[in-house]
């Protein structure tokens, strides 16, 4: 079993900046993946990006060039610094470990407001 624990999220005016952080705990395995996903109301769930154990990483069209995904081994953690954030930017935030199986976070807001 893993664990998945995010933190970071809130409320920012547009063109500001937050950084999420994915804490995964327990059984986790030297080979995994993991992803961010937001979910705004009314919308469908889309891929933000995704983080490889070798550090290879994705993102989705809307956050190219914006958003950076990084990883700290040693404290099982994953970053997602958000810059330049749009009010389209509002959603759940959800962490996503892929280790043998998934395992989600309970997912966290973001809000992108003046």
């Amino acid at each position: 079993q893993v664990q998945v624990a995010e933190s970071g999220g809130g409320l920012v005016q547009p063109g500001g900046s937050l950084r999420l952080s994915c804490v995964f705990s327990g059984s986790v395995f030297r080979l995994h993946v993991t992803s961010w996903y937001r979910q705004a109301p009314g919308q469908q769930r889309e891929l933000v990006a995704s983080i490889k154990d070798d550090g290879v990483t994705g993102y989705g069209d809307p956050v190219k060039g914006r958003f950076t995904i990084s990883e700290d081994s040693a404290a099982n953690t994953v970053y997602l610094q958000m810059n330049n954030l749009k009010p389209e930017d509002t959603a759940v935030y959800t962490c996503v470990h892929f280790s043998l199986q998934e395992y989600w976070g309970q997912g966290i807001q973001v809000t992108v407001s003046s």
